[in-house]
């Protein structure tokens, strides 16, 4: 099905409202996308939104296929005989909805549009235009919206009223919150009154209603209002309109209560099962953005999204440390920005014990997955006000996000003005080393190798320009690390082993134990790949030992698993099953099928080593059915 029709029609409400009515026909659960949070200069990436619609059908992050069609044909796999809604908000075209659509015939899609979808196929939807109501449907939208017996004395007034709002639910609702307010005029006095004024602005009808609204309201919830729509992002929650506003907590939540109650925003998203997200639908949007043009203060805008931009930093940096641990990066920690307080995030390290240290871990994470959206677009507004620091700065939270959502397209443009930002500025080569490594990954991970070695020779041409310090010294052994990780990927192992020996030098010159523990982990896994299996043993054997007296889990698991494969190929079966034993529970207590699936695959050639070919069908068994319920083709 396909709404179109003029913004502020109620397309995206009427979308949802067929959703919840239809909710009990679809077992397998609704899905909702805003293509326009997916859109980068106006361009759309369809295989950007179907990792985020396989990962809200429960596939792992990282089990979403890496290119296109794979990613295609999982999302096939999963929808398969699926009963289940999917609305699409804001499409533009056609093209960018056929990749969406569910495999099953089953399936209900609901897809709202500013026009029609002419590149559809005939016969492909169930087309409905919303026109503006008529003026029946209009009077009849204002009388539920006001309640109030003075509709019901004055019928010429209410019909001068209906006739100003252009038949647009959106301002039906604004101009019936007004007339509330005014609960002592007779509509007699009080819409002759509003019309005269309105005819003096010289505006089109709707845009009168809104302004006689705006100008009713207090002054926090005006500069609320006007300062929304250069909010970074389609969205925003109450402690970002508490940031961008300025004035304290209190007194933003007043201005969208306030905002909410003119029928100039909707704050039901804040309860029930709403996301807390909220946004200005696209109408009141460029009202809001024709107010700021007309009435902001020299330098408010400017201020005012400094301040946020400098918040949401120090959040996404807070969300950033609560993951990944404290670890090298290049910018400084930012402050707290006075009148906005933090988001609800805690520290992992205080917590009493591992379970809830666990919890609070995977919450951060969470959070930076929900505000993808706002740090991409913050990264984007920060390079267009040129303050470099905070792109650097946001680039590490970033980097953080991709780790854990690999085969992004949207973060390689977000790591690019990271570059800009470091070379624009110009005067600090670690921010020139380090944004060019994080680009060089996705780059690789896409298989754009010839770019990724550019970048990687680029930040080389500036290590001369570090200082001595230990946080240069691990840049320089990082960059040499990011050298071998693509000598691993392009199957150059030799060479891998090579730069892994020499970042393992320069840790342990500085010296940085992690960082030896870490390269000496990543030339045990070279070595073993060049089949040089004793030497790749005592090499992992060390790493392990050194991840689990640095008391590092992540690390632990990673070269406890790398150690037992060793071992089996030594032969040494009886060495390594305990280790596969104990990466499997492991990898089961965080619930991740990526981790599980692999490990049963080697446990399967355990098994075979072994002659114990009906465990291993067992273990082939369980590593297929985690695929197959993440969408992957049987391989």
């Amino acid at each position: 099905m396909t709404l179109s029709g003029p913004g502020g029609m109620g397309k995206t409400e009427l979308a949802h409202l067929i959703a919840r009515v239809e909710r009990e026909r679809f077992p397998d659960g609704v899905l909702t996308v805003d293509l326009d949070d997916f859109r980068l200069g106006g361009v759309l990436d369809p295989g950007d939104v179907l990792a985020q619609l396989l990962e809200s059908l429960d596939v792992e992050p990282q089990l979403v296929a890496a290119q296109f069609k794979a990613r295609c044909r999982q999302y096939w796999n999963k929808t398969s005989g699926a009963k289940l809604i999917l609305v699409l908000d804001n499409a533009r075209y056609a093209s960018e909805i056929v990749p969406l659509l569910p495999a099953s015939g089953e399936s209900l899609v609901i897809v709202t549009s500013h026009g029609p979808l002419h590149d559809l196929e005939d016969g492909a939807a169930v087309g409905m235009t919303l026109p503006p109501l008529e003026e029946w449907a209009a009077t009849e939208l204002l009388g539920l919206i006001v309640q109030d017996p003075r509709l019901a004395a004055d019928p010429e007034a209410v019909r001068t009223l209906v006739r100003l709002c252009d038949g647009l639910p959106a301002a039906l609702h604004a101009a019936g919150r007004w007339v509330r307010v005014h609960r002592l005029r007779p509509l007699s006095r009080l819409i002759p009154d509003l019309r005269s004024e309105l005819e003096e602005k010289g505006l089109p009808d709707v845009e009168r209603v809104w302004d006689t609204v705006y100008d009713g309201l207090s002054h926090p919830a005006r500069l609320l209002y006007r300062l929304l729509p250069h909010h970074p992002g389609a969205t925003f929650t109450v402690t970002s309109a508490t940031a961008l506003l300025g004035l304290g907590q209190e007194p933003c939540q007043d201005a969208l209560e306030e905002l909410h109650g003119a029928g100039l925003l909707d704050l039901r998203s804040l309860t029930g099962t709403g996301d807390g997200r909220m946004r200005l639908p696209g109408p009141l949007h460029g009202h809001a953005l024709r107010r700021s043009h007309r009435d902001t203060q020299e330098g408010e805008v400017g201020q005012a999204q400094t301040r946020l931009l400098r918040w949401i930093v120090r959040q996404a940096q807070r969300a950033d440390r609560f993951v990944a641990g404290r670890r090298l990066i290049v910018s400084e920690e930012y402050p707290t920005v006075p009148g906005a307080p933090d988001v609800s995030l805690e520290d992992p390290q205080e917590a009493a014990d591992d379970a809830a240290r666990t919890e609070r871990a995977e919450a951060a994470s969470r959070w930076l997955y929900e505000e993808r959206h706002t740090l991409l677009a913050a990264v984007r507004l920060a390079h267009e006000r040129e303050l470099d620091a905070e792109v650097v700065a946001l680039s590490e939270p970033l980097w953080t996000y991709a780790l854990d959502h690999p085969h992004q397209s949207d973060v390689i443009g977000a790591f690019r003005l990271a570059v800009s930002s470091a070379v624009r500025h110009g005067g600090n080569a670690a921010w020139l080393v380090r944004t060019r490594c994080q680009l060089a990954r996705p780059l690789w991970e896409a298989g754009r190798f010839n770019d990724a070695v550019g970048e990687l020779d680029s930040a080389e041409a500036v290590l001369g320009f570090l200082g001595d310090s230990a946080r240069d010294r691990k840049l320089g052994a990082s960059l040499i690390e990011f050298r071998g990780m693509l000598n691993g990927v392009r199957g150059d192992w030799q060479g891998a082993a090579l730069e892994f020996a020499r970042s393992r030098d320069m840790n342990l010159a500085i010296p940085n134990p992690y960082g030896v523990m870490l390269q000496t982990y990543r030339l045990g896994e070279a070595t073993a790949a060049l089949r040089e299996l004793e030497a790749a043993y005592r090499l992992l054997s060390e790493a392990h030992a050194t991840a689990v007296e640095l008391g590092r889990e992540r690390m632990t698991r990673r070269t406890g698993f790398a150690l037992a494969g060793v071992l089996r190929d030594l032969g040494r079966t009886d060495e390594a099953r305990p280790l596969y034993e104990q990466s499997l529970q492991a990898a089961r207590r965080r619930g991740s099928g990526f981790d599980q699936a692999r490990i049963h695959d080697a446990m399967a050639e355990l098994a075979d080593a072994d002659g114990q070919f009906t465990e291993a069908e067992g273990h082939r068994a369980a590593s297929r059915a985690i695929r197959q319920r993440n969408g992957l083709d049987d391989e």
